[in-house]
Protein backbone atom coordinates (compact mmCIF):
# COMPACT_ATOMS: atom_id res chain seq x y z
CA UNK A 1 0.00 0.00 0.00
CA UNK A 2 2.80 2.38 0.14
CA UNK A 3 4.55 1.81 -2.71
CA UNK A 4 1.07 2.26 -4.57
CA UNK A 5 0.24 5.89 -2.08
CA UNK A 6 4.03 6.90 -3.33
CA UNK A 7 3.72 6.27 -6.79
CA UNK A 8 0.13 8.27 -7.36
CA UNK A 9 1.68 11.23 -5.27
CA UNK A 10 4.20 11.39 -8.15
CA UNK A 11 1.83 10.43 -10.96
CA UNK A 12 -0.26 14.18 -9.16
CA UNK A 13 3.04 16.13 -9.08
CA UNK A 14 4.09 15.20 -12.69
CA UNK A 15 0.86 16.00 -13.46
CA UNK A 16 0.63 19.33 -11.86
CA UNK A 17 4.21 20.62 -13.08
CA UNK A 18 2.45 19.75 -16.62
CA UNK A 19 -0.32 22.10 -16.11
CA UNK A 20 1.73 24.58 -14.46
CA UNK A 21 4.35 24.73 -17.62
CA UNK A 22 1.09 24.82 -20.12
CA UNK A 23 -1.08 27.64 -18.52
CA UNK A 24 1.42 28.99 -15.87
CA UNK A 25 1.56 32.48 -18.38
CA UNK A 26 -2.32 32.98 -18.09
CA UNK A 27 -3.43 32.05 -14.61
CA UNK A 28 -2.46 31.29 -11.31
CA UNK A 29 -3.26 27.00 -10.54
CA UNK A 30 -3.62 28.09 -6.86
CA UNK A 31 -7.07 29.67 -7.93
CA UNK A 32 -8.94 26.45 -7.80
CA UNK A 33 -6.93 24.72 -5.73
CA UNK A 34 -9.13 22.64 -3.17
CA UNK A 35 -8.69 20.88 0.25
CA UNK A 36 -8.97 17.10 -0.26
CA UNK A 37 -11.82 15.70 1.20
CA UNK A 38 -12.70 12.53 2.05
CA UNK A 39 -15.63 10.21 2.10
CA UNK A 40 -18.47 10.86 4.58
CA UNK A 41 -20.41 7.54 4.89
CA UNK A 42 -21.96 7.79 8.06
CA UNK A 43 -22.81 4.17 8.52
CA UNK A 44 -20.39 1.16 9.67
CA UNK A 45 -22.70 -1.67 10.28
CA UNK A 46 -25.62 -1.71 8.67
CA UNK A 47 -26.48 -5.76 7.77
CA UNK A 48 -22.78 -6.12 6.56
CA UNK A 49 -19.93 -3.85 7.32
CA UNK A 50 -20.72 -0.64 5.06
CA UNK A 51 -17.24 0.61 2.86
CA UNK A 52 -15.40 -1.20 4.72
CA UNK A 53 -13.26 -5.09 3.46
CA UNK A 54 -14.23 -8.13 5.22
CA UNK A 55 -11.00 -7.66 7.79
CA UNK A 56 -12.94 -4.64 9.70
CA UNK A 57 -12.42 -6.01 12.80
CA UNK A 58 -9.13 -6.06 14.84
CA UNK A 59 -8.79 -7.43 18.55
CA UNK A 60 -6.74 -5.96 21.21
CA UNK A 61 -3.86 -7.15 22.17
CA UNK A 62 -4.08 -11.04 23.20
CA UNK A 63 -0.78 -10.44 25.59
CA UNK A 64 -3.00 -8.50 27.73
CA UNK A 65 -5.69 -10.99 27.87
CA UNK A 66 -7.69 -10.30 24.72
CA UNK A 67 -9.41 -13.39 23.35
CA UNK A 68 -8.56 -13.15 19.56
CA UNK A 69 -10.40 -16.92 18.59
CA UNK A 70 -13.48 -16.99 20.06
CA UNK A 71 -15.60 -14.13 20.59
CA UNK A 72 -16.95 -12.14 17.39
CA UNK A 73 -18.79 -12.32 14.37
CA UNK A 74 -21.37 -11.43 11.69
CA UNK A 75 -24.71 -13.53 12.29
CA UNK A 76 -28.01 -13.88 10.54
CA UNK A 77 -30.40 -15.50 13.41
CA UNK A 78 -30.44 -12.20 15.77
CA UNK A 79 -31.14 -8.53 14.69
CA UNK A 80 -32.14 -5.33 15.71
CA UNK A 81 -33.11 -4.09 12.05
CA UNK A 82 -32.85 -6.00 8.69
CA UNK A 83 -31.22 -9.51 8.55
CA UNK A 84 -27.87 -9.86 10.26
CA UNK A 85 -26.25 -8.24 13.49
CA UNK A 86 -22.57 -8.64 15.10
CA UNK A 87 -22.54 -11.51 17.44
CA UNK A 88 -19.90 -11.15 20.38
CA UNK A 89 -19.28 -13.84 23.22
CA UNK A 90 -17.53 -12.29 26.25
CA UNK A 91 -14.94 -15.34 27.23
CA UNK A 92 -14.92 -17.04 31.13
CA UNK A 93 -12.22 -16.23 33.13
CA UNK A 94 -10.72 -19.71 33.08
CA UNK A 95 -11.03 -19.64 29.20
CA UNK A 96 -7.29 -20.28 27.95
CA UNK A 97 -7.35 -18.02 25.06
CA UNK A 98 -8.00 -15.09 26.85
CA UNK A 99 -10.88 -13.71 29.07
CA UNK A 100 -11.58 -10.08 27.77
CA UNK A 101 -13.20 -9.70 24.38
CA UNK A 102 -12.56 -6.28 22.69
CA UNK A 103 -10.94 -3.98 19.63
CA UNK A 104 -11.86 -1.83 16.80
CA UNK A 105 -13.54 -1.08 13.75
CA UNK A 106 -10.92 0.37 11.47
CA UNK A 107 -11.30 2.00 8.15
CA UNK A 108 -8.73 0.28 6.16
CA UNK A 109 -8.23 3.26 3.62
CA UNK A 110 -7.44 7.02 3.84
CA UNK A 111 -10.39 7.39 6.17
CA UNK A 112 -13.56 9.31 6.51
CA UNK A 113 -14.80 12.77 6.85
CA UNK A 114 -17.14 12.71 10.05
CA UNK A 115 -17.08 16.56 10.29
CA UNK A 116 -20.57 16.71 9.18
CA UNK A 117 -22.09 14.88 11.97
CA UNK A 118 -22.35 15.43 16.04
CA UNK A 119 -22.81 11.02 17.66
CA UNK A 120 -21.86 7.79 17.01
CA UNK A 121 -24.88 5.75 17.73
CA UNK A 122 -25.90 1.62 18.03
CA UNK A 123 -28.24 -0.46 18.55
CA UNK A 124 -27.20 -3.33 21.11
CA UNK A 125 -28.91 -6.26 23.07
CA UNK A 126 -27.33 -8.62 25.86
CA UNK A 127 -28.12 -12.20 27.11
CA UNK A 128 -28.14 -10.49 30.54
CA UNK A 129 -28.15 -7.00 32.26
CA UNK A 130 -24.44 -6.44 32.37
CA UNK A 131 -22.11 -3.54 31.78
CA UNK A 132 -19.81 -3.25 28.52
CA UNK A 133 -16.63 -1.66 29.97
CA UNK A 134 -16.00 0.69 26.99
CA UNK A 135 -16.89 1.56 24.17
CA UNK A 136 -16.48 5.02 21.41
CA UNK A 137 -14.07 5.57 18.46
CA UNK A 138 -11.06 6.94 17.51
CA UNK A 139 -8.44 4.28 18.26
CA UNK A 140 -6.84 3.33 14.92
CA UNK A 141 -3.79 1.52 16.14
CA UNK A 142 -1.60 4.24 14.51
CA UNK A 143 -2.18 7.78 16.64
CA UNK A 144 -5.33 7.50 18.69
CA UNK A 145 -5.28 11.19 18.10
CA UNK A 146 -8.74 11.41 18.53
CA UNK A 147 -10.62 8.92 20.58
CA UNK A 148 -13.46 9.28 22.96
CA UNK A 149 -14.61 6.06 25.10
CA UNK A 150 -17.80 6.15 27.05
CA UNK A 151 -17.13 3.99 30.29
CA UNK A 152 -19.11 1.42 32.31
CA UNK A 153 -22.33 1.09 29.75
CA UNK A 154 -25.13 -0.72 30.68
CA UNK A 155 -26.48 -3.17 28.99
CA UNK A 156 -29.99 -4.86 29.05
CA UNK A 157 -31.93 -7.51 27.68
CA UNK A 158 -34.46 -5.69 25.01
CA UNK A 159 -32.51 -3.37 21.97
CA UNK A 160 -31.39 0.10 23.13
CA UNK A 161 -29.65 3.02 21.21
CA UNK A 162 -27.06 3.75 22.31
CA UNK A 163 -25.25 7.74 21.51
CA UNK A 164 -21.42 8.29 22.05
CA UNK A 165 -21.60 12.33 21.69
CA UNK A 166 -18.35 14.05 19.53
CA UNK A 167 -16.73 16.27 21.58
CA UNK A 168 -15.67 18.62 18.76
CA UNK A 169 -17.01 16.91 14.85
CA UNK A 170 -14.66 19.58 13.25
CA UNK A 171 -12.16 17.80 14.35
CA UNK A 172 -12.69 14.42 12.77
CA UNK A 173 -11.62 15.27 8.88
CA UNK A 174 -10.01 11.91 8.22
CA UNK A 175 -11.18 9.58 11.05
CA UNK A 176 -9.80 5.64 10.77
CA UNK A 177 -11.09 4.47 13.96
CA UNK A 178 -14.79 4.43 13.70
CA UNK A 179 -15.77 1.95 16.46
CA UNK A 180 -13.88 0.39 19.53
CA UNK A 181 -15.38 -1.66 22.43
CA UNK A 182 -13.94 -3.74 25.28
CA UNK A 183 -16.34 -6.07 27.80
CA UNK A 184 -15.36 -8.44 30.12
CA UNK A 185 -17.40 -11.45 32.12
CA UNK A 186 -19.97 -10.62 34.34
CA UNK A 187 -19.35 -10.30 37.77
CA UNK A 188 -22.67 -11.97 38.79
CA UNK A 189 -22.85 -10.95 42.61
CA UNK A 190 -21.30 -7.58 42.20
CA UNK A 191 -18.71 -8.25 45.01
CA UNK A 192 -15.61 -7.62 42.58
CA UNK A 193 -13.16 -10.67 40.85
CA UNK A 194 -13.52 -13.54 43.33
CA UNK A 195 -14.07 -16.31 40.44
CA UNK A 196 -17.97 -15.88 40.28
CA UNK A 197 -18.00 -14.20 36.54
CA UNK A 198 -19.22 -15.95 33.46
CA UNK A 199 -19.02 -15.42 30.43
CA UNK A 200 -21.78 -13.76 28.41
CA UNK A 201 -22.67 -12.29 25.24
CA UNK A 202 -24.66 -8.96 23.50
CA UNK A 203 -25.25 -7.95 19.76
CA UNK A 204 -24.73 -4.94 18.09
CA UNK A 205 -26.45 -3.77 15.01
CA UNK A 206 -27.14 -0.36 13.32
CA UNK A 207 -24.06 1.39 14.04
CA UNK A 208 -23.46 4.56 12.33
CA UNK A 209 -22.59 8.17 12.91
CA UNK A 210 -25.62 10.81 12.83
CA UNK A 211 -26.02 14.55 13.05
CA UNK A 212 -29.30 14.91 15.76
CA UNK A 213 -28.74 18.16 16.10
CA UNK A 214 -30.21 17.90 19.69
CA UNK A 215 -27.33 17.45 22.18
CA UNK A 216 -27.20 20.22 24.58
CA UNK A 217 -25.36 22.04 27.52
CA UNK A 218 -21.64 21.09 26.69
CA UNK A 219 -19.53 20.85 29.24
CA UNK A 220 -15.72 20.03 28.73
CA UNK A 221 -13.65 19.30 32.32
CA UNK A 222 -10.23 19.08 32.98
CA UNK A 223 -8.98 17.38 36.24
CA UNK A 224 -12.72 16.34 37.37
CA UNK A 225 -13.40 19.92 37.12
CA UNK A 226 -11.47 21.07 40.03
CA UNK A 227 -9.01 23.88 40.85
CA UNK A 228 -5.81 22.09 41.65
CA UNK A 229 -3.36 23.60 43.23
CA UNK A 230 0.47 21.78 42.74
CA UNK A 231 4.18 22.35 43.87
CA UNK A 232 6.42 21.47 41.20
CA UNK A 233 10.16 21.87 40.61
CA UNK A 234 11.98 22.80 37.13
CA UNK A 235 12.19 20.16 34.74
CA UNK A 236 9.47 18.08 35.68
CA UNK A 237 6.75 17.07 33.27
CA UNK A 238 3.18 15.54 34.08
CA UNK A 239 0.20 15.18 31.91
CA UNK A 240 -3.56 17.02 32.41
CA UNK A 241 -5.78 14.32 33.24
CA UNK A 242 -8.76 13.21 33.13
CA UNK A 243 -10.30 15.33 30.35
CA UNK A 244 -13.83 14.52 29.50
CA UNK A 245 -17.16 16.12 28.07
CA UNK A 246 -20.26 15.99 29.09
CA UNK A 247 -23.28 16.44 26.62
CA UNK A 248 -27.31 16.30 27.42
CA UNK A 249 -28.72 13.39 25.23
CA UNK A 250 -32.20 14.40 23.31
CA UNK A 251 -33.69 11.67 26.48
CA UNK A 252 -32.31 14.00 28.87
CA UNK A 253 -30.04 12.35 30.20
CA UNK A 254 -26.26 13.37 30.72
CA UNK A 255 -23.41 11.21 29.44
CA UNK A 256 -20.02 11.97 29.81
CA UNK A 257 -17.23 10.73 27.69
CA UNK A 258 -13.28 10.62 28.28
CA UNK A 259 -11.93 12.37 25.16
CA UNK A 260 -8.32 12.42 23.82
CA UNK A 261 -6.00 15.79 24.53
CA UNK A 262 -6.57 16.62 20.59
CA UNK A 263 -9.56 17.70 20.97
CA UNK A 264 -8.94 20.67 23.56
CA UNK A 265 -6.04 23.48 23.43
CA UNK A 266 -4.61 24.09 26.26
CA UNK A 267 -3.06 27.70 27.92
CA UNK A 268 -0.50 28.35 29.80
CA UNK A 269 -0.63 31.96 32.20
CA UNK A 270 2.57 31.92 32.19
CA UNK A 271 4.77 29.86 29.34
CA UNK A 272 7.94 31.15 30.85
CA UNK A 273 6.91 28.80 34.57
CA UNK A 274 5.48 26.11 32.60
CA UNK A 275 4.39 25.06 28.81
CA UNK A 276 1.41 22.74 27.64
CA UNK A 277 1.99 21.12 24.10
CA UNK A 278 -1.10 19.99 22.07
CA UNK A 279 -1.64 16.89 24.09
CA UNK A 280 -1.75 18.01 27.13
CA UNK A 281 1.52 17.44 28.57
CA UNK A 282 2.95 20.01 31.16
CA UNK A 283 6.45 21.10 31.11
CA UNK A 284 7.89 23.11 34.10
CA UNK A 285 10.39 25.13 32.64
CA UNK A 286 11.56 28.44 35.66
CA UNK A 287 10.76 30.08 39.06
CA UNK A 288 7.33 31.36 39.69
CA UNK A 289 3.13 30.68 39.64
CA UNK A 290 1.29 29.60 36.05
CA UNK A 291 -1.58 28.63 35.63
CA UNK A 292 -3.57 25.96 33.21
CA UNK A 293 -6.69 26.01 31.41
CA UNK A 294 -8.27 24.37 28.32
CA UNK A 295 -11.03 25.27 25.82
CA UNK A 296 -13.02 22.50 23.69
CA UNK A 297 -14.39 23.99 20.60
CA UNK A 298 -14.47 27.55 21.85
CA UNK A 299 -15.92 26.75 25.54
CA UNK A 300 -14.23 26.80 28.91
CA UNK A 301 -13.49 23.80 30.17
CA UNK A 302 -13.87 23.46 33.84
CA UNK A 303 -11.06 23.12 36.54
CA UNK A 304 -7.57 24.15 36.30
CA UNK A 305 -4.00 23.21 37.92
CA UNK A 306 -1.93 26.30 39.49
CA UNK A 307 1.60 25.32 39.57
CA UNK A 308 4.05 27.00 41.63
CA UNK A 309 7.79 26.25 40.86
CA UNK A 310 10.23 26.10 43.19
CA UNK A 311 13.52 25.64 41.27
CA UNK A 312 15.79 22.86 40.74
CA UNK A 313 14.70 19.36 42.12
CA UNK A 314 17.72 16.93 43.87
CA UNK A 315 16.96 13.52 42.04
CA UNK A 316 16.59 10.19 44.67
CA UNK A 317 20.02 8.39 45.06
CA UNK A 318 20.65 6.08 42.63
CA UNK A 319 19.97 2.43 44.16
CA UNK A 320 22.66 0.16 44.14
CA UNK A 321 21.32 -3.48 44.83
CA UNK A 322 21.88 -5.39 41.70
CA UNK A 323 18.79 -6.32 39.23
CA UNK A 324 19.27 -10.06 39.79
CA UNK A 325 18.02 -9.14 43.61
CA UNK A 326 15.04 -6.78 43.42
CA UNK A 327 11.68 -7.33 42.13
CA UNK A 328 10.90 -3.62 41.27
CA UNK A 329 7.69 -1.83 41.73
CA UNK A 330 8.52 1.92 41.02
CA UNK A 331 12.12 2.80 39.99
CA UNK A 332 13.42 4.04 36.65
CA UNK A 333 16.30 1.96 37.79
CA UNK A 334 15.04 -1.66 37.50
CA UNK A 335 12.73 -3.53 35.29
CA UNK A 336 9.25 -2.81 37.07
CA UNK A 337 7.37 -6.38 37.79
CA UNK A 338 3.99 -4.73 37.54
CA UNK A 339 1.68 -1.84 36.05
CA UNK A 340 1.23 0.03 39.65
CA UNK A 341 -1.85 1.83 40.22
CA UNK A 342 -1.58 5.31 41.69
CA UNK A 343 -5.23 6.02 42.05
CA UNK A 344 -7.24 3.55 43.50
CA UNK A 345 -9.92 6.32 44.68
CA UNK A 346 -10.34 4.93 47.94
CA UNK A 347 -13.83 6.15 49.82
CA UNK A 348 -12.80 9.12 51.68
CA UNK A 349 -9.62 10.16 50.59
CA UNK A 350 -8.76 13.25 50.20
CA UNK A 351 -5.51 12.50 48.63
CA UNK A 352 -3.98 14.20 44.84
CA UNK A 353 -1.43 11.45 43.19
CA UNK A 354 0.56 13.04 40.52
CA UNK A 355 3.00 10.54 38.73
CA UNK A 356 5.56 13.20 37.16
CA UNK A 357 8.97 12.94 35.38
CA UNK A 358 11.71 15.44 36.57
CA UNK A 359 14.64 15.71 33.95
CA UNK A 360 13.81 11.95 32.93
CA UNK A 361 13.12 10.82 36.39
CA UNK A 362 9.73 9.55 37.39
CA UNK A 363 8.44 10.55 40.46
CA UNK A 364 4.82 9.96 42.57
CA UNK A 365 3.94 13.17 44.36
CA UNK A 366 1.73 13.43 46.61
CA UNK A 367 -0.46 16.41 48.19
CA UNK A 368 -3.49 16.58 51.08
CA UNK A 369 -2.90 12.67 51.63
CA UNK A 370 -4.78 11.00 54.82
CA UNK A 371 -5.11 7.40 52.88
CA UNK A 372 -4.42 5.80 49.61
CA UNK A 373 -2.65 3.04 47.99
CA UNK A 374 -0.64 1.73 45.32
CA UNK A 375 -2.30 -1.40 44.03
CA UNK A 376 -1.19 -3.95 41.55
CA UNK A 377 -3.55 -6.83 42.83
CA UNK A 378 -3.78 -8.05 39.48
CA UNK A 379 -0.84 -9.35 39.37
CA UNK A 380 0.76 -9.96 42.56
CA UNK A 381 4.29 -10.27 43.34
CA UNK A 382 5.62 -13.34 44.86
CA UNK A 383 8.10 -11.89 47.38
CA UNK A 384 8.93 -15.13 49.20
CA UNK A 385 12.97 -14.91 48.71
CA UNK A 386 13.03 -11.09 49.54
CA UNK A 387 13.56 -9.65 52.68
CA UNK A 388 12.88 -5.88 52.33
CA UNK A 389 11.35 -2.87 50.96
CA UNK A 390 13.01 -0.11 49.98
CA UNK A 391 11.70 3.28 49.13
CA UNK A 392 13.20 7.39 48.82
CA UNK A 393 10.73 9.66 50.73
CA UNK A 394 10.96 13.17 50.16
CA UNK A 395 9.67 16.23 52.15
CA UNK A 396 9.40 20.13 52.10
CA UNK A 397 8.50 20.01 55.75
CA UNK A 398 10.41 17.79 58.15
CA UNK A 399 7.71 17.42 60.57
CA UNK A 400 6.01 14.55 58.01
CA UNK A 401 5.48 10.68 58.99
CA UNK A 402 4.20 8.05 56.23
CA UNK A 403 2.55 5.20 57.18
CA UNK A 404 3.79 2.14 54.46
CA UNK A 405 1.37 -0.75 55.19
CA UNK A 406 2.97 -3.72 52.78
CA UNK A 407 0.02 -6.23 52.49
CA UNK A 408 -0.26 -9.44 50.66
CA UNK A 409 -3.81 -9.97 49.29
CA UNK A 410 -3.70 -13.73 49.57
CA UNK A 411 -4.70 -15.74 46.88
CA UNK A 412 -8.04 -14.66 46.24
CA UNK A 413 -6.53 -11.86 44.70
CA UNK A 414 -8.85 -9.15 46.40
CA UNK A 415 -7.25 -6.09 48.68
CA UNK A 416 -9.89 -7.03 51.93
CA UNK A 417 -10.06 -4.33 54.50
CA UNK A 418 -12.40 -4.11 57.77
CA UNK A 419 -13.79 -0.30 57.39
CA UNK A 420 -14.31 -0.22 60.71
CA UNK A 421 -10.65 -1.10 62.29
CA UNK A 422 -8.43 -0.38 59.08
CA UNK A 423 -6.97 -4.04 59.61
CA UNK A 424 -6.61 -6.77 56.80
CA UNK A 425 -9.21 -9.11 56.33
CA UNK A 426 -9.91 -12.62 54.73
CA UNK A 427 -6.66 -14.17 53.90
CA UNK A 428 -4.96 -10.80 53.30
CA UNK A 429 -1.85 -10.02 55.89
CA UNK A 430 0.37 -6.80 56.00
CA UNK A 431 2.98 -5.46 57.63
CA UNK A 432 2.98 -1.93 58.83
CA UNK A 433 6.00 0.99 59.34
CA UNK A 434 5.86 4.06 59.94
CA UNK A 435 8.60 6.85 58.18
CA UNK A 436 9.66 9.39 60.24
CA UNK A 437 12.67 11.20 61.14
CA UNK A 438 12.61 12.89 57.96
CA UNK A 439 15.29 15.75 56.39
CA UNK A 440 13.12 18.64 54.95
CA UNK A 441 14.36 19.29 51.42
CA UNK A 442 16.22 16.12 51.23
CA UNK A 443 15.73 12.17 50.62
CA UNK A 444 15.24 9.85 52.94
CA UNK A 445 15.98 5.98 52.20
CA UNK A 446 14.27 3.71 54.28
CA UNK A 447 14.80 -0.52 54.05
CA UNK A 448 11.77 -1.64 55.37
CA UNK A 449 11.93 -5.46 56.76
CA UNK A 450 9.14 -7.53 55.47
CA UNK A 451 8.53 -8.13 59.06
CA UNK A 452 5.12 -9.11 61.35
CA UNK A 453 2.57 -10.92 59.52
CA UNK A 454 4.66 -10.83 55.78
CA UNK A 455 7.58 -13.36 57.78
CA UNK A 456 5.50 -16.18 57.07
CA UNK A 457 3.02 -15.18 54.18
CA UNK A 458 4.54 -12.24 51.17
CA UNK A 459 3.76 -14.52 48.24
CA UNK A 460 0.81 -12.32 47.02
CA UNK A 461 1.95 -8.61 47.30
CA UNK A 462 -0.53 -6.45 45.91
CA UNK A 463 -0.78 -3.63 47.61
CA UNK A 464 0.99 -0.74 49.77
CA UNK A 465 -1.18 1.39 51.71
CA UNK A 466 -0.11 5.07 52.74
CA UNK A 467 -1.65 6.66 55.57
CA UNK A 468 -0.45 10.68 56.93
CA UNK A 469 1.51 12.87 55.26
CA UNK A 470 0.05 14.81 53.98
CA UNK A 471 2.43 15.95 51.48
CA UNK A 472 5.07 14.28 50.46
CA UNK A 473 7.12 12.63 47.51
CA UNK A 474 8.26 8.58 46.59
CA UNK A 475 10.82 6.75 44.38
CA UNK A 476 12.16 3.95 43.55
CA UNK A 477 10.25 1.38 45.35
CA UNK A 478 11.01 -2.44 44.96
CA UNK A 479 11.49 -5.38 47.10
CA UNK A 480 15.41 -6.97 47.61
CA UNK A 481 16.94 -10.13 49.29
CA UNK A 482 20.77 -9.28 50.36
Amino acid sequence: MKNIKLKKLGNAYILGLILILAYGCERDVTDDAVPATFNSTADIFIDNPVGLTDEFFESFDPAEGYNTDDTFEVVSDEAYEGTSSIRIDVPSPDNPNGFLAGGIFRDRGVGRDLSGYDALTFWAKATTTATLASVGFGADFEEDKFTVVRNDLELTTNWTKYIIPIPDPSKLEQERGLFSYIAAPFDVLGDGPNGNEIGWTFWLDEIRFEKLGTLGQPRPRIYNGEELVEEAFTGSTFQVNPLTYTANLPTGINTTVTAAPSYFVFESSSPSVASVNDLGEITVLGDGTTTVTATLANVLAEGSITITSEGAFPTAPTPTQPATNVLSVFSDAYTAEVIPNFTPNFGGSTTVTTVTSINGDEIANYTNNNFTGILWDDSPIDASAMQFMHVDVFVSDAATSVEFQIRDIGPNGMVETNIFTGQPEGDDADYRFTASGLTAGAWTQFEIPLAGNLATQRDNLGAIILVNGPDFILDNIYFYTN
